[in-house]
């Protein structure tokens, strides 16, 4: 196969509605034409064709390989590889990813969807009983089915690939019926709980399994955790069983467009959202609604993160809530904040806040960051209600809690996410109650600014800060929980979070 032909690619790409995208000639099997009846009998003589191909700088987005599979195959398996040229430093390399659809189709919306795994894979698997993580088990029906290729990035040099595809015959086994993990827990009633709502195992680019995320969330001291692969929701029934009293785990996915991430949270089991689209293809919309429908929540992720294809351009409009702390708390976390402080100073169309861990793998933390959210109970429908509400704080760990409230002076009492709706010159009182976190710094910060803060002593493990203010002075007030600057405070900046809450709006709207 030849390099693509830019010219063909966008033309495609405009006619599909998502992203460029080109189709290549179609591979043939030795069987593909042979209609007579199936080959269930042929066990022993697997198939194999290889193809090679070219991608220069410029490529589209995805790349589609037709496989033309004929009647009595139960299993297809694909495999892949491509040079890594050496490039100047500074300079991306190459970077292909990969995924398949079946006789279906390659339409934006997914119907013939049957894996995706990225980058993070050389090979897989697909038969009715049983396939590679990321991928779904199914018949290997007859039909022609699309290898999708997907070139991250490009060396100046272009990319050379090669694909291996074999097709095993015989009798197609059965495919069992997808069971989901449950969508309540016991729970403590109306409470605080904590989740980590962004996480990935082997069914994406993650190391740990569906059990050893779980496990690890319990030693996180979490109640709730969401799956959320990378363009697949294959993870969906690999959680059935793994939830408990204990553990609520809700089904999601990291829709992983080139314009950036977000969280598809909370959707109903086997809910798959299409990720092949840009801003600029007018999609991102669609898929939003599709997620709402499925009763979920639209999370931007790490939305200021640097790497190629993370930086968010799809806007706000759609979002329920944002993913403001991703991971250990760096520089990008405080642009995030930054960003997220103008959102909050501009009124009605604020969003809540979140922090997740986006763990991968050992040593990474399940539960740095992490969520906490006050809600009815420990079920999906509650929790998903609290996030959307902004009835929640971040916290860097379950040793840390956070407590933010306003009174008034008629005993009128509310917390994070919630308004205050009093006369401008009714006088309250702010309260920030905080642990785990000796040494820690406590700030009331408001949108005219850091208002008040103390600093704990090191052996003192929580402490209390209060102002006194009236309605007309503030329109929120929020709080946050930091570590002690690691330079004493010499530099005036301030030290690592450790956590910080979601406002709580004085008079007016607080939009949500």
């Amino acid at each position: 196969m030849g390099a693509v032909n830019r010219r063909d690619l966008l033309r495609l790409g405009a006619a599909t509605g998502g992203a460029a995208a080109v189709t290549l000639a179609p591979v043939d099997f030795a069987n593909a034409d042979d209609d007579s009846g199936d080959h269930a009998g042929d066990d022993a003589r697997p198939e194999t064709r290889t193809v090679r191909g070219h991608l220069d700088t410029g490529a589209p987005d995805f790349v589609y390989v037709p496989v033309r599979v004929p009647r009595g195959v139960r299993r297809l398996a694909v495999s892949y590889s491509y040079d890594r040229p050496q490039v100047p430093a500074g300079t991306p390399g190459n970077a292909l990813d990969i995924g398949i659809f079946d006789e279906r189709g390659t339409e934006l919306g997914g119907e013939g969807f049957r894996g995706w795994s990225g980058g993070a894979r050389t090979e897989f698997f697909l038969s009715a009983e049983e396939a590679t993580p990321g991928y779904l088990a199914g018949p290997v029906n007859a039909g022609t089915w699309h290898v999708a290729l997907g070139p991250y990035t490009i060396a100046p040099q272009g990319l050379d690939y090669e694909l291996t595809i074999t097709l095993e015959y015989g009798a197609a086994g059965t495919t069992q019926r997808p069971a989901y993990p449950r969508e309540r827990a016991r729970g403590r009633g109306r409470a605080w709980y904590r989740g980590d709502c962004h996480l990935h195992t082997v069914h994406s680019d993650g190391r740990r399994t569906p059990a050893e995320l779980a496990a690890a969330a319990r030693a996180a001291g979490l109640d709730f955790i969401v799956t959320t692969e990378h363009n697949t929701h294959s993870a969906h029934a690999a959680f059935r069983g793994l939830d408990g009293d204990d553990l609520l785990i809700l089904c999601g996915e990291e829709v992983t467009t080139r314009n950036g991430h977000y969280l598809a949270l909370g959707t109903d089991p086997g809910t798959f959202v299409d990720w092949r689209y840009r801003a600029r293809d007018d999609a991102y919309p669609r898929y939003a609604r599709r997620i709402h429908r499925a009763g979920g929540l639209v999370v931007p992720a790490h939305a200021h993160a640097t790497c190629i294809g993370c930086s968010w351009k799809f806007g706000f409009r759609e979002a329920d809530a944002v993913e403001l702390w991703n991971g250990a708390w760096t520089a990008e976390e405080e642009l995030a904040l930054a960003s997220w402080e103008s959102l909050l100073r501009g009124g009605d169309d604020w969003l809540p806040a979140m922090g997740n861990s986006d763990a991968h793998r050992e040593p990474q933390p399940v539960g740095l960051a992490q969520t906490v959210v006050l809600a009815d109970g420990l079920d999906r429908r509650s929790i998903l209600a609290a996030i959307a509400a902004g009835r929640s704080y971040l916290a860097e760990s379950s040793s840390v809690t956070l407590d933010l409230t306003v009174t008034d002076e008629r005993g009128q009492r509310v917390g994070v996410g919630e308004r205050l709706d009093a006369p401008p010159e009714r006088r309250v009182t702010v309260r920030l109650d905080a642990s785990g976190v000796p040494g820690g710094v406590l700030r009331l910060i408001t949108d005219q600014g850091l208002m008040r803060s103390t600093q704990l002593s090191s052996d003192i493990n929580s402490g209390t800060l209060t102002w006194k203010t009236t309605v007309s002075l503030v329109a929120y007030v929020r709080a946050e929980v930091r570590h002690r600057p690691a330079d004493g405070g010499a530099s005036g900046l301030p030290g690592a979070m450790a956590a910080m809450s979601n406002p709580v709006f004085l008079g007016g709207s607080s939009g949500r």
